[in-house]
């Protein structure tokens, strides 16, 4: 299968439509935005309702345009805070090609994040040297509050050469008072579209020179000036005998128009050409193949180049009329009337498209489809291979739409049940992620491959504190040589869980591996967070040339790839402040690690960069170091098995204190544990109460209690935690 055609249908959301074959130059809006680009506004705001010319007046008007242009076309779907960004940053990137290369890791990493996404942008645009036009078209269909902020925060930091036009049915939910105090806004809006009797004669063409002037104005009253109600007026006065009395008769508003092009057009054109137009309204975009796919028939191109030519309602979205869209407003009128005409026919028509859409590799267009079609089970089982590419974009809101959408139907399918694990427990909820790996194995088919749930498994147990769980996990893995057959993101888990364990030997043949794995298949995040690990192990085994160096390499990695607001990298940041010599670079480095890692929900990187960073201060003779620890404790209190991070705080605590202590793993003493301790000490890493453990040995609670006492004083300890990251020091678990 080829991307090819993906990749041609999503190409025309980023650049203006072509601008129809009759095109009315409207000098008194051009002059208004021409006095916007002189006067160097932030923002152009045209809010119009659906039909008023808002696109054909913008595309047309940047035709006589020099500056740069960056065009987004924004769908429903664009609602979702990755996917908004990412198609912006690819928009610019048309104008600016390094825009795109840096910031789409920064998009992805950040699954969207609009205070870490607009910064990014806003210092890549500050180093455009020329003026640049940045145009968002339907701005109304965005519902997300994110993407939102963020818009208004990129206005508000834009470089004065860039400037955001923004296109829209109605105000977006921006402070436009403020703006307009500092003079910062040009407004186009419903009232300065309307087209006056000179502009509606060169939008009528030749039908409209039967008109005298005085139904002309006519005309212009009946329909306000509105763009479509002249448009509709067209195609009908083109073959009326008697263009008086259309005019007497016509109502071009859009209350009247669903009648109007129901009795007026579609009930008079050519019983073929009226089927086509019905059945290919279920489509956003069109091209030749498609359109044969979906009617049955052959010859869509020429249809569509054909139909183009005589109803400007059929926008072409590329110069060489390979692809086009119905005007909004038109197709909502065609895909109702079509409900109407043959409502049987909707779901094969639906099921022909998905099946194209799915045959040339698109299998978002073919999931909508599907679902619009009634075939929720088909739509689900596409998720396998859409799913994973929307969570390595960061599309996760995307994802979970598409999941909800399917019902119950989830619930059933395996892969739909690990997607939305994933999605939960990206978004933190670790219990409904935890829930839903219990879903997948309850309907899991023979023979399914249970290890592809195994990287959620050691992610959840690990974002816990649970170090003991995400151990075993990764034990297993090393133990059936699955690594090399499953991708890297399960090698990175696993190397991150010998890491927190104090496994150095097994967590460095691991992260090495990832490392190469990720790099070969292209994954950002996978990649910088196997170098960030790598830096973990070497700080914990007391080698300070070995972390800085580690830790420095993750740093510079993760700036290349653009991941440098990335949460995940917070560790390397805390350790190069720890291990480095220049004070005033450990601060900052200390700051950001700090702030990064308090984006992110996972309690053992929470732990480690709050505990470094304390250390660090320590030695710098900050007074902040005391408020860190409370705050790394308060974290720890929450985590069943925190590792090695639960025993570098406690030794930092020790230093803050006055005590010394290494920094590397401890040392055990001298007088050996029991054979009946040894055997309580392996239960101490599960999940287990001491009453529940002395049932298990079917001993007295006193009894357990006095073998732990033992067990803490021979592994010099304070607690269960610290014993059982003790007893792995030494091997003992």
């Amino acid at each position: 299968m080829t991307e090819r055609p993906q990749m041609g249908l999503a190409a025309t959301k980023l650049r203006p439509p072509a601008p129809p074959r009759r095109l009315v130059r409207r000098s008194r809006l051009d002059g208004m935005l021409d006095a916007a680009m002189d006067s160097r506004v932030r923002v152009v705001l045209v809010s119009a309702p659906a039909g008023s010319g808002k696109s054909t007046l913008l595309a047309s008007w940047l035709a006589g345009r020099t500056e740069a242009v960056a065009w987004l076309q924004t769908e429903e779907s664009d609602s979702d805070p990755a996917r908004f960004w990412s198609y912006l940053v690819a928009s610019i990137g048309q104008a600016h090609p390094i825009s795109a290369a840096v910031l789409k890791p920064v998009v992805v990493g950040s699954k969207g994040d609009d205070l870490v996404v607009v910064s990014a942008l806003v210092n890549e645009l500050a180093a455009v040297t020329e003026a640049l036009l940045v145009v968002i078209d339907d701005y109304h269909l965005i519902d997300n509050a994110s993407v939102h902020r963020g818009m208004e925060r990129l206005i508000d930091l834009c470089p004065h050469q860039v400037t955001i036009v923004v296109s829209t049915r109605f105000d977006p939910p921006f402070r436009l008072g403020r703006l307009r105090v500092r003079d910062q806004i040009t407004e186009i809006r419903g009232a300065d579209l309307r087209f006056d009797a000179g502009e509606a004669a060169g939008l009528l063409g030749p039908a409209g020179q039967a008109l005298d002037p005085a139904h002309l104005n006519q005309l212009c009253d009946r329909t306000e000036g509105w763009a479509a109600g002249l448009v509709l007026a067209e195609l009908t006065l083109k073959r009326v005998s008697s263009p008086r009395a259309f005019v007497e008769a016509f109502r071009g508003d859009d209350r009247l128009v669903v009648e109007y092009l129901r009795d007026e057009l579609l009930a008079v054109v050519d019983p073929k050409h009226r089927q086509r137009l019905l059945q290919t309204s279920i489509l956003e975009q069109l091209t030749g193949p498609v359109v044969d796919a979906v009617t049955g028939e052959s010859g869509g191109a020429r249809w569509l180049s054909d139909t183009a030519a005589i109803n400007q309602l059929l926008i072409r979205l590329d110069r060489t009329g390979s692809w086009f869209r119905y005007h909004h407003l038109f197709r909502d009128l065609l895909r109702m009337e079509a409900e109407q005409t043959f409502p049987q026919q909707m779901p094969d028509l639906h099921a022909r498209a998905a099946a194209w859409f799915e045959a040339q590799g698109d299998h978002g267009q073919a999931i909508v489809h599907r679902l619009a079609c009634g075939d929720v089970r088909a739509a689900a089982d596409l998720l396998r291979f859409l799913g994973p590419r929307l969570l390595m974009e960061g599309q996760v809101e995307t994802l979970r739409g598409l999941l909800d959408r399917l019902g119950d139907v989830a619930r059933t399918v395996t892969w739909c049940a690990l997607l939305y694990g994933w999605c939960d427990y990206l978004d933190g909820h670790y219990s409904r992620a935890e829930r839903w790996l219990d879903t997948m194995v309850q309907v899991a088919p023979e023979g399914f491959d249970h290890t592809l749930a195994t990287s959620l498994r050691m992610n959840i147990s690990l974002a816990r504190g649970d170090v003991a769980s995400a151990l075993e996990a990764a034990r297993r893995v090393t133990a059936a040589d699955d690594l090399r057959s499953h991708p890297c993101d399960l090698a990175v888990a696993t190397g991150a869980a010998y890491a927190w364990a104090g496994m150095a030997e097994e967590a460095r043949g691991v992260l090495r591996y990832a490392e190469d794995r990720a790099a070969t298949e292209n994954f950002s995040t996978a990649h910088v967070l196997a170098l960030v690990y790598q830096a973990i192990v070497e700080l914990d085994s007391g080698s300070a040339t070995g972390a800085q160096a580690a830790a420095s390499t993750a740093v510079q990695t993760a700036q290349q790839l653009g991941l440098a607001a990335y949460p995940g990298v917070a560790p390397a940041f805390a350790i190069r402040a720890r291990t480095g010599a220049d004070p005033a670079r450990a601060r900052t480095d200390a700051h950001h690690a700090v702030e990064l890692a308090r984006r992110s929900p996972t309690d053992l990187a929470l732990l480690h960069v709050l505990t470094t960073c304390a250390d660090t201060m320590l030695g710098l003779g900050d007074s902040g170091a005391g408020a860190l620890l409370a705050q790394a404790r308060a974290v720890l209190a929450r985590c069943p098995d925190p590792g090695i991070a639960g025993r570098y705080l406690a030794r930092t605590e020790s230093r803050q204190g006055g005590v010394d202590a290494n920094g590397g793993p401890a040392s055990v003493a001298d007088e050996h544990l029991t054979g009946r301790e040894l055997t309580v000490l392996r239960y101490l890493p599960a999940r287990m109460s001491q009453r529940e453990i002395a049932a298990e040995l079917f001993v007295s609670l006193n009894t357990i209690k006095t073998h732990c006492r033992g067990i803490y004083r021979k592994l010099g300890v304070a607690d269960r935690k610290a014993a059982v990251q003790a007893a792995r020091d030494a091997h003992l678990l």
